[in-house]
């Protein structure tokens, strides 16, 4: 009987960490695989026989070796891009090589039958675009701050005039520099005044600034449903941006109405997790005061104090017990 769960992440990755210590805990075999480590650390057999329905072999890293049969669930988690396995090729080779490891490992590692995949890479794939995200949550009946996405600064101009107070984000995390270093753009305010064509090179996300009293992250994992209040010590508009070590936590409650809205979005997201982040602007226990903001389906969360049972949950969703996909 299949008992081993997948975990498909780099090296390096805290969260990962935190759900596979959760599993040894529960006396669960693990196999952690970075599939970025093709080559003489990752070397991979599969097979389909005429009539067959399932792929069967084996994956064989370093330290172990996995047999698909024997796969359970997969956590999906934040594998390192192929790209980083082949910089010493030509460009034309690097792209071929890249396209062949995701199309043909890839292809096998995301369509084993009868697995729990915690996300599908797919599912986060279609669900990390915010245009779809706020529709969703609008559909929901979830609160949304006023939105803007343009390329044209003359719509830029008046929505800012419109609206008075008006914040700028990006659609994606900032891609890394040619040195390898990863930044961030934060949330920040926009002048009017400032706007000029260069809106006409790509495209902004200009959003009404809401009056928030604070910021609540939560994680749902399955049927779990996790809350943390964040507070920064100045009322940052990003508490990202800040000494984290300054942030205050409370849990909290999150109103019946917006939880089955969370739990209906990643119903129709195919998700097992997401975080999602809201504005609030009042009482936690009054769901006017909930705006939602973003859904990251495969966000962080290690850093939370309640990060061992949300840990705990994953574990239980990996194993089919006491969760479920929702």
């Amino acid at each position: 009987m299949a008992s081993t769960v997948l975990v498909i992440t780099a090296l390096e990755d805290v969260t990962a960490d935190l759900v596979i210590a959760a599993l040894n805990e529960r006396g669960v075999h693990v196999a952690r695989v970075d599939p970025a480590d093709i080559g003489p650390h990752l070397a991979f057999a599969f097979h389909l026989s005429p009539g067959s329905t399932v792929w069967s072999g084996s994956l064989r890293t370093t330290s172990r070796e996995v047999r698909l049969e024997e796969v359970a669930a997969v956590y999906f988690r934040r594998p390192t891009p192929y790209t980083s396995r082949f910089v010493h090729l030509s460009v034309q080779e690097r792209e071929f090589a890249v396209a062949e490891a995701r199309h043909g490992l890839g292809g096998v590692l995301n369509g084993l039958s009868g697995v729990r995949y915690v996300n599908h890479p797919l599912a986060v794939a279609h669900a990390e675009f915010k245009p779809r995200q706020l529709r969703q949550f609008t559909e929901l009946g979830l609160q949304i701050p006023p939105t803007l996405v343009t390329n044209d600064v003359d719509a830029a101009r008046n929505f800012a005039e419109l609206h008075g107070h008006v914040v700028y984000k990006t659609f994606r995390g900032l891609p890394r520099g040619e040195g390898g270093c990863a930044g961030a753009v934060w949330t920040q305010r926009i002048d009017a005044a400032t706007l000029d064509e260069s809106i006409a090179v790509t495209a902004h996300l200009f959003q009404a600034e809401i009056p928030k009293r604070s910021d609540v992250r939560v994680t749902v994992v399955g049927r779990r449903v996790f809350a943390q209040e964040i507070i920064t010590p100045d009322r940052a508009l990003d508490w990202r941006r800040g000494d984290w070590d300054q942030l205050a936590y409370g849990s909290v409650a999150v109103p019946p109405r917006i939880e089955a809205a969370l739990q209906s979005y990643l119903r129709a997201f195919g998700l097992v997790f997401g975080c999602f982040d809201f504005a609030l602007t009042g009482c936690a226990d009054e769901p006017e005061a909930w705006w939602a903001i973003e859904c990251n389906p495969n966000g962080q969360w290690g850093w939370l104090p309640d990060a061992d049972a949300i840990a705990g949950a994953f574990a239980d969703v990996l194993t089919e017990k006491g969760g479920g996909q929702p």
